[in-house]
């Protein structure tokens, strides 16, 4: 499985993105979307995950009423929407993938991340 991430940008704080986890080489509809962030000097930490029908959803406790996660598996593709965006978002975004339709402990495939920068 190939995850190609994209939808990474600078906005100021307050700001929205919309991340976007294209795949192929696998039935994209089967596996379960997380995505992670890694800040510089930290690790990385999960911010969200989406199950394989789209059915359930889970947030880390900074993402939670700020982002959403949803997918169209017509277009092989997930989605990470971000709201008010703080500068404390800032970090490469991940998207990752698993054939564990939900919630998996390991994600057994990576994209390559995509920057966001959120500005004061």
């Amino acid at each position: 499985v190939q995850l190609q991430a994209s939808g990474g940008g600078s906005v100021q704080a307050g700001g929205s993105l919309r991340l976007s986890c294209e795949a192929s080489g696998h039935t994209f509809s089967s596996l379960a979307v997380g995505w992670f962030r890694q800040a510089p000097g930290k690790e990385r930490e999960f911010v969200a995950t989406i199950s394989w029908n789209g059915g359930n959803t889970l947030y880390s406790g900074s993402a939670q009423d700020r982002f959403t996660t949803f997918r169209d598996n017509g277009q092989n593709t997930a989605y990470l929407q971000m709201s008010s965006l703080k500068p404390e978002d800032t970090a490469v975004y991940y998207c990752a993938a698993d054939r564990a339709g939900w919630a998996p402990s390991k994600y057994e495939y990576w994209g390559q991340g995509t920057q966001v920068t959120v500005s004061s």
